[in-house]
């Protein structure tokens, strides 16, 4: 049943709009919120760095924290100096060693054993026994292995490409923080906008609310209306504690990034649609781009260390030629140890070859072998993966944009709607069910333009990574 009055109708009109507060989104033209997308852009995104990637002074103060803060980044850093000591380790197995030493004894034989007198020398002769000292210096070239067959040049090659792959690595996850700390903060800004949206949409149904209840004083409305009202008040506040977690979980995962407490003097934030991430690349750009991806180096790097261990285990069925030799001098007498006489000298050649080993040197080429067939497989799959994700953002990027304009449209449909349908529902043109529907129908609008605002910037952030992260450094 509806009930319509003259008065009631003029003074509703008057009061029409200034009860029913709005959140007005910020949104930017496409041109200013992705001018990546036009010609008036400031380079190629694939050769940014990631400070010209990411306008946002915050976001760039949290980048900055983040890469000097993050423990993975520290302990990739540290995982390269530990390769590159076990590189240093395994190169210096194929150079000679020299060793230098020098030794001094004192020795005494009962007089029983004791021969005839040695003269020079401090000696002493007792009723008890002969006593002497020796002195001794000498370098020696301990085990020094020719490397006929390549083995140890293997070894050292593929102890190289893993440092290589490593330093790749910490790369790869300099790039994954950047976009990780990019991808936290964007999803901070949508809690903390989706509260805002969701706090001015309480008071305006607040203010709603108390329209169905005046109305109802002065007859024009049911019970019904007022339950109705009541319940979406309601729904909005379960609504807006459930935003208030999300945003404070947002800022936990952000903090947790960074690697410390969010400071307090950071510059303001921008709104979502005024992030402006750059994503233009220049029409034709090759495919060999993709080999500036860290994880695509790393996966080569690997592949080629695994080829030199196939090298190491062939060249394990060749003899072994190694090299032992030493030049000393040996004297009773300090004073002369290194005259000529007291010379001494010894150079020993070993060969080695294997003969019978239970199949370990099979077994361990075989080993090389099925490994350098994994890292093959690996170095495809990084190429294939890199393809796809930069595709997918290629995709993305080529229709967020006109998704968004659309959104946009209809938004603004949605809050035109509401206001005419509060208008008429004070006017007692329309009733609580109406108005209802268009309240929601305002709500989800707007929401889902939050929602695809946030969507884009994250393509344009797996963009950003999938293209290798730019100048990082």
């Amino acid at each position: 049943m509806r009930w319509r009055t003259t008065s009631l109708l003029s003074a509703v009109l008057l009061a029409g709009c200034s009860m029913n507060p709005r959140l007005d989104i910020p949104v930017a033209p496409v041109s200013a919120a992705f001018p990546g997308a036009h010609a008036t852009d400031l380079g190629n995104a694939a050769e940014l760095h990631w400070r010209e990637t990411f306008p946002d002074p915050r976001l760039q103060r949290l980048i900055a924290l983040a890469l000097n803060e993050s423990r993975d980044l520290r302990i990739a850093a540290l995982n390269v100096e530990a390769v590159r000591a076990q590189y240093r380790v395994q190169r210096g197995a194929g150079l000679p060693a020299i060793e230098a030493s020098a030794g001094y004894s004192r020795q005494r034989t009962p007089a029983a054993t004791a021969g005839a007198s040695i003269g020079g020398g401090n000696t002493s002769t007792g009723q008890t026994g002969f006593e002497f000292e020796q002195f001794t210096a000498q370098a020696a070239l301990t085990s020094f292995e020719i490397d006929l067959f390549g083995r140890l040049r293997s070894q050292s090659q593929a102890a190289f490409e893993r440092y290589l792959a490593t330093d790749e690595g910490r790369r790869a996850t300099r790039i994954s923080l950047i976009g990780a700390v990019a991808d936290a903060y964007v999803d901070e800004r949508l809690a903390e906008e989706q509260l805002k949206l969701t706090e001015a949409t309480l008071l305006d149904w607040r203010s709603s609310l108390e329209i169905a209840r005046r109305m109802h004083a002065a007859a024009q409305n049911s019970g019904l209306d007022i339950a109705q009202a009541e319940g979406q008040v309601s729904q909005a506040e379960a609504d807006l504690e459930g935003r208030r977690r999300a945003l404070a979980q947002a800022t936990n995962a952000l903090t947790l990034l960074v690697g410390s407490p969010l400071p307090q003097d950071l510059p303001a934030p921008r709104a979502l649609g005024m992030q402006g991430i750059r994503t233009h690349l220049p029409a034709g750009l090759p495919s060999d781009l993709l080999i500036h991806r860290p994880d695509i180096r790393q996966a080569e790097h690997e592949l080629v260390a695994a080829n030199a261990d196939v090298g190491a285990a062939r060249a394990a069925f060749f003899p072994r030629l190694s090299l032992t030799a030493a030049l000393g001098f040996s004297s009773l007498a300090l004073e002369n140890l290194f005259s000529g006489g007291n010379r001494a000298w010894s150079f020993v050649p070993q060969i080695t070859a294997p003969v019978f080993q239970g199949g370990q040197i099979r077994g361990n080429l075989d080993l090389a072998k099925v490994r350098s067939s994994i890292a093959i497989a690996s170095y495809e799959r990084a190429i294939q993966a890199a393809f796809r994700e930069v595709a997918d953002g290629l995709a993305g990027r080529a229709t967020f944009d006109r998704q968004m304009e659309a959104q946009r449209r209809a938004a603004a449909s949605a809050g035109a709607r509401l206001r005419f349908s509060a208008l008429r529902y004070r006017a007692g043109v329309d009733g609580r069910l109406e108005l209802l529907d268009a309240q929601r129908g305002d709500f989800a609008a707007r929401g889902a333009l939050l929602d695809l605002q946030h969507d884009s910037l994250s393509n344009a952030i797996g963009l950003y990574r999938a293209l290798g992260g730019g100048l990082i450094e």
